[in-house]
């Protein structure tokens, strides 16, 4: 089939646009012609690739249009973060693919209540962020006359890029404490959760549903790894790995915002607030597919990368 990704030079496109050319997709990806794939393949000599600055053509009105004209049988969109942009395309491509992807997120669901946290339990969205993706997911998955599916990842990880860290922030500094058997300090009792997941297992469950469309359309999936982390487990295996004994040591919210930036106070704040917890039983169920990474080991990958490639300062 005739497959346009946008914005697939990224995280989730690295590994999906190559699997994609090996099973005989014709395959056109467009990107700000600014990042380079993570991940080099020869299959990139074969993709159409086109440069698009998407902000300025859904400011204009062209965007939709633009996608619509590339005559596509599958769509797959990994960049919309606005209901406004969603329509735009949603409108354009009614009736005219067989098959809509939208790139979604697990914090569309809010604060976890019961977990593992399924598709169909009830949202509480909070943010910018998890409200607008909310919004899309509504949008499409009522739009008649496009056979959508929406897919929520959860913190996409692995290596190309340094992963949320143990204290629920960007810092790499974290790791390096960690692989130094310095003390660690966690806000409250380090039991708030993560859920990474290997940015290849967010493209096999892309992969999955488009090999099970008639099941996939009308559908959302999560994309996360079996089982979240907590901070202090997360913490406890990095440690480990790196061949130490964790120190941690737990403040109150308060008193271990003043050990950080005001920035990576918010991030984490954001993270622990979500603590997300998400099944994957639906996708085994309806796709038959399962997560090749844990959640741990994902993030293990990452840090092995950020070493190889100098990003982290180890002794």
């Amino acid at each position: 089939m005739r497959t346009v990704v946008i914005g697939g030079t990224g995280h989730i496109g690295s590994y999906l646009v190559p699997e994609l050319v090996q099973a005989g997709h014709e395959v056109v990806v467009l990107s700000r012609g600014q990042r380079s794939p993570y991940r080099a393949s020869s299959a990139w000599r074969q993709v159409e690739l086109q440069t698009v600055d998407r902000a300025a053509e859904d400011a204009a009105g062209t965007f939709g249009a633009r996608i619509r004209d590339l005559r596509a049988d599958v769509v797959i969109d990994l960049i919309c973060f606005t209901e406004d942009s969603a329509r735009q395309l949603g409108e354009a491509l009614r009736g005219e693919v067989q098959h809509f992807l939208h790139c979604g997120t697990i914090w569309v669901h809010g604060p976890s209540a019961s977990v593992p946290t399924r598709e169909d339990a009830p949202r509480t969205p909070f943010g910018e962020y998890g409200i607008a993706k909310a919004a899309i997911e509504r949008y499409l998955l009522n739009l008649d006359g496009l056979p959508a599916t929406v897919i929520h990842p959860g913190h996409i990880s692995g290596p190309g890029w340094a992963p949320v860290n143990p204290a629920g922030h960007l810092d790499l500094a974290v790791f390096e404490t960690l692989a130094q058997g310095n003390e660690l300090a966690l806000p409250n009792l380090g039991l708030e959760t993560v859920q990474h997941v290997h940015a290849a297992d967010v493209a096999g469950v892309f992969l999955a549903a488009m090999a099970n469309r008639s099941v996939a359309i009308g559908e959302s999936f999560h994309a996360v790894a079996d089982g979240a982390l907590t901070l202090r487990g997360y913490a406890e295996g990095v440690a480990r790995w790196f061949g130490r004994e964790p120190r941690l040591m737990f403040l109150p919210w308060e008193e271990w915002t003043k050990t950080v930036s005001e920035q990576d106070a918010q991030t984490t704040r954001d993270h622990i607030a979500h603590s997300p917890h998400c099944s994957m039983e639906k996708a085994s169920r309806l796709l038959g597919f399962r997560p090749g990474h844990s959640a741990l080991s994902t993030t293990l990958e990452a840090i092995a990368w950020l070493l190889d490639n100098g990003k982290l300062k180890v002794a």
